[in-house]
């Protein structure tokens, strides 16, 4: 067992402090390159499509797929889960107020990658045995390499996708419930994996249009009650604001200026630990909202490019930069040697403005965020569990997911957060290899909307 730890470790840091960093990056940059910055030209019009699709009753997703809204929601459900607390929180304590600032950097590069693969996403979907509409990464990959090669990258991808997301990523996100309402109203950890298991049951056998209709109502409302309840501490907090913004930008650069050089902070570990959090928190590139994308009923597959972009945007710009703020005008950051660091540091700086009410509020969003992110994770893998071995195999996928909820919630085995993290970091490769390899496709698709 110790050898087997030892591996994944080595592993999760070539991937995730070094191959992915740049992976990613590169990729963003250059997709925002050849589409001409579009995270800027079409910004407005993603804002457009977000609000004049915004309804949390809309018409009822079925076989021929869903809204674009309710797409868009899927997709968020997966996006704003417990990184945008607990991640972030990570990389405030690992790599300082300046993680944030590259953070930002790489969310703005990866809205260029997240147009892409929904561009693609929509181009290559397709319509299964059943008659329902289905696509995603295995997809284009396939579409992008034909013969054995194509046939064992994409199956590669999809069985790294359904171990990462739908049973150890969910076990991540049941045990994060568990805790924050274990530690907030003294809940047995174990009737909550069973309540969250049975809640999540009854959705996942509504199918698509059940999960369509969850996340349309769930996450506008997530959104909007974490971010009344920074907005209201960051008013509690004012005084600090403009000295918050100060840090982030000034330690993106000169970490030393403001915590000394004896922390051993560096604009490499600022960049290192935001540039990473912020990619595992906004899935810019992993292949996972593609899947969500595909499903999109839109007459051109730019339309669902430019709201895709939004949920990068709303991801890392709002809601995971609210998080960050919170933090730092709390007073309550100590890079590197604090006491406090990841979920009980977000907890404490909730609690320095709302008193025994911030654990409350913290176990809330906790319940929205990791529960959404459990119906998005679950829809992700099930598309790929569909793909390769049909219907059948969905059921029993199905079964196994609300195990892991149930077991996930009961104990935190760090081999099984190791092993989520490595396989969400193999499942980005074949991803990256697929989107590069269609990129021309994905430039002449949104000229051709240029010219409509």
């Amino acid at each position: 067992m110790h050898l087997i730890e030892t591996i994944v470790g080595f592993v999760n840091t070539v991937l995730w402090d070094y191959a992915l960093l740049f992976l990613l990056v590169a990729t963003g940059i250059f997709f925002t390159v050849r589409l001409g910055f579009i995270q800027i030209r079409r910004f407005g019009e993603g804002l457009r499509r977000l609000f004049g699709g915004f309804s949390l009753s809309g018409k009822k997703a079925g076989k021929d797929g869903m809204s674009s809204f309710q797409a868009l929601t899927t997709a968020i459900a997966a996006q704003v889960g417990t990184g945008n607390i607990t991640g972030c929180a990570t990389a405030l304590f690992s790599g300082g107020p300046g993680a944030i600032f590259w953070m930002w950097v790489s969310a703005f590069f990866g809205m260029a990658t997240i147009y892409a693969e929904a561009i693609l996403a929509q181009k290559f979907k397709t319509v299964d045995a059943q008659g329902h509409v289905t696509g995603g990464p295995i997809y284009y990959i396939r579409a992008a390499f034909t013969g054995k090669f194509g046939k064992f990258l994409a199956g590669f991808f999809s069985a790294a996708i359904i171990l990462a997301l739908g049973f150890m990523g969910n076990m991540v996100q049941s045990n994060s419930i568990s805790d924050a309402f274990h530690t907030a109203f003294g809940v047995p950890k174990l009737v909550m994996g069973i309540i969250a298991a049975v809640i999540a049951g009854f959705i996942f056998l509504g199918g698509v249009s059940r999960i369509a209709a969850f996340t349309e109502k769930l996450v506008p409302i997530m959104a909007i009650f974490y971010i009344l309840g920074c907005g209201a501490i960051l008013v509690i907090n004012h005084s600090a604001l403009l000295d918050a913004f100060r840090s982030i930008f000034v330690c993106a650069f000169q970490p030393e200026a403001m915590f000394g050089g004896a922390l051993g902070l560096s604009m490499k570990e600022a960049m290192r630990y935001g540039v990473a959090r912020g990619l595992f928190s906004n899935e810019a590139g992993m292949g996972s909202t593609p899947h969500a994308h595909a499903m999109a009923k839109v007459e051109h597959p730019h339309d669902q490019g430019v709201i895709a972009m939004i949920g990068v945007f709303l991801d890392t710009f709002v809601v995971l930069t609210l998080t960050a703020l919170v933090i730092l005008t709390s007073g309550l950051l100590e890079p590197v040697t604090g006491s406090l660091q990841g979920t009980a540091l977000a907890q404490a700086a909730f609690n320095a403005a709302f008193g025994s009410f911030g654990n409350a509020f913290v176990a809330v969003c906790m319940l929205f965020f990791a529960f959404s992110t459990i119906i998005g994770w679950y829809f992700f893998g099930k598309t790929n569990v569909q793909a390769l071995f049909g219907k059948h195999g969905v059921v029993f996928y199905t079964l196994l997911v609300l195990v892991f909820i149930v077991i996930g919630s009961t104990q935190k085995v760090d081999l099984v957060w190791s092993l989520s993290d490595m396989f969400n970091g193999l499942m980005v490769l074949p991803n990256l290899i697929g989107l590069l390899a269609l990129s021309g496709l994905v430039v002449r698709i949104s000229r051709s909307k240029d010219t409509l």
